[in-house]
């Protein structure tokens, strides 16, 4: 659970990060910023447990990892896992992202999803 659950904080983190254009720390002149996180209960193959959901100050933020109403994360869950029993590279693991939900977040922000 803490390895799946710290990968997808770490995929919102770097969702968030996309949507606002700047990272977690950095100043930005835009309009839009961080506004904290909200606990969300989710189930997965290894039970339930609670993920911080990033807000933002305009609530535009509309996350694809673990959508807004979506309780059961099995389908993610056994794909993180899978990714890490099968030893692919980085850069494998950032097609795969991509492929799956659409994300146009580059290696830079795979790096980050499994370096939390």
């Amino acid at each position: 659970k803490d390895l799946l659950g710290g990968t997808i904080k770490s995929m919102l983190e770097a969702e968030m990060d996309e949507h606002i254009g700047y990272e977690k720390y950095q100043h930005s002149d835009g309009t839009n910023y961080r506004n904290g996180t909200k606990k969300k209960n989710v189930r997965s193959t290894y039970g339930e447990f609670q993920v911080d959901i990033p807000q933002d100050r305009n609530s535009t933020f509309d996350p694809k990892i673990v959508k807004k109403r979506q309780k059961d994360i099995s389908e993610i869950d056994q794909k993180i896992i899978n990714m890490y029993a099968r030893g692919l590279t980085t850069r494998q693991i950032s097609e795969q992202i991509e492929d799956i939900y659409g994300l146009s977040s580059g290696l830079k922000n795979i790096l980050k999803f499994f370096n939390y």
